[in-house]
């Protein structure tokens, strides 16, 4: 059952594919903290490039981002929640790499990383979109790169403006 227009659009807007209304994209006034893993650095910039792009795109100003970056996936959960603790933001970001390689650390750091970035939202209460590609070589990040950067704007800026009209 839905409960009244939770989602910001319009009330005469046409039903999403899921049942629902139209998703709100707007990202005027929005703050968005953005955190980037430097290992895999090629592609992380890439995801940051199309990331950036696409949140001007979308309205959000430069001067309500703010982008720092950390070593590797497992200091993106507690980059996060420094920024969760100490700024105001509306939505954060997290961009990252892994590729499989021979041994189990891919999967330590993979399940790690998202685990942390799940709790820091969970316990903030504020959306974080996850784009940490888990690949298993070089040329599967290279496809996503771009399109997963893109996409951790839209569904930052989708759950801010969401979060907003919920509470």
């Amino acid at each position: 059952m839905r409960i009244g227009n939770l989602d910001g659009a319009d009330p005469g807007a046409a039903p999403a594919s899921g049942g629902g209304l139209q998703a709100k994209i707007d990202g005027h006034d929005l703050r968005i903290g953005i955190v980037q893993a430097r290992f895999n650095a090629p592609v992380t910039d890439t995801l940051a490039r199309a990331c950036l792009a696409e949140l001007s795109a979308l309205g959000v100003t430069d001067k309500h981002i703010r982008h720092v970056t950390v070593p590797g996936a497992l200091e993106i959960p507690l980059a996060l929640f420094a920024l969760a603790e100490a700024e105001d933001f509306d939505a954060l970001i997290a961009l990252g790499c892994i590729v499989r390689g021979e041994t189990y650390h891919f999967e330590l750091v993979a399940n790690e990383s998202g685990a942390g970035v799940t709790r820091v939202s969970l316990d903030h209460e504020i959306p974080i979109a996850n784009a940490i590609l888990t690949v298993e070589n070089e040329a599967q990040a290279w496809a996503r790169a771009e399109e997963k950067g893109r996409d951790a704007a839209r569904v930052a800026v989708e759950m801010a403006n969401l979060m907003e009209d919920i509470s």
